[in-house]
């Protein structure tokens, strides 16, 4: 059900980084094999806990599970989460914290944690009230009930479900259409976003016209304008 090691989730945040610095890559997708998207995190390989003090926890959890969660939400691309089967604790939140979500029609979402008898970890409290609004968050969060796809489309979880067997195939589609688009402006559009419900107007102001301003620099903007004024299509570099 892959559940996430500590390897894993170390070499996931590498290839996100990677992802950033490398301006041939226009898009990432997020997705799994078999009938399971992510089980969570698989605590069976984790290092032993030996003789815990004060903090060890806190520290485990910040450079662990939030850290993973982090280089989603700060990848300066456009990512894609594919979902395939159950996404469930730490594999839930990896899917929210991508910038759009596909759902197979089989898929569900699981708010585990209350199971075990632990506090939701991975962002979880940051990311589901801001996409569904503090009630339902806290109603998926104190149950840990499943939610099929559909559910989650209608709540506002996941951006579109489709059939299993078309998922990959739709997930392909949107991502060669952002990987034709300009990516860099794309990058500012979610930092903005990501941003906009932790600040004031004023601040989120701001933030929009230095985005901008540091956009208008670019190839694509450049392109982009020349392409309206003589009215053809725009050819985007992602540069």
């Amino acid at each position: 059900m892959n559940a996430v090691t500590w390897d894993q989730r170390e070499r996931i945040i590498a290839l996100l980084a990677e992802a950033s610095a490398d301006p041939s890559v226009r898009c990432v997708v997020v997705t799994a094999t078999g009938r399971g998207f992510c089980a969570g995190a698989d605590l069976r390989g984790a290092p032993s806990a030996g003789d815990r003090i004060a903090g060890d926890v806190s520290r485990m959890i910040r450079l662990g599970a939030q850290r993973f969660i982090g280089a989603v939400l700060d990848c300066e691309k456009p990512v894609i989460a594919a979902v395939n089967g159950t996404a469930a604790g730490i594999g839930a939140h990896l899917a929210f914290a991508c910038d759009l979500v596909l759902a197979a029609d089989s898929a569900r979402f699981v708010e585990v944690f209350v199971r075990r008898g632990l506090v939701p970890d991975g962002g979880g409290a940051y990311l589901l009230p801001r996409l569904i609004g503090p009630q339902r968050a806290k109603e998926l969060m104190f149950f840990g009930d499943a939610v099929p796809a559909a559910e989650a489309l209608g709540m506002g979880l996941v951006n579109r479900v489709v059939p299993a067997e078309e998922l990959s195939k739709t997930a392909r589609e949107w991502a060669d259409r952002l990987a034709q688009g300009p990516t860099r402006a794309l990058t500012l559009t979610k930092q903005l976003v990501n941003a906009s419900l932790d600040v004031d107007r004023t601040v989120a102001f701001a933030a929009e016209a230095t985005a901008q301003e540091i956009n208008m620099t670019t190839r694509d903007a450049q392109e982009g304008v020349a392409s309206f004024v003589e009215r053809r299509e725009a050819r985007y570099e992602g540069r």
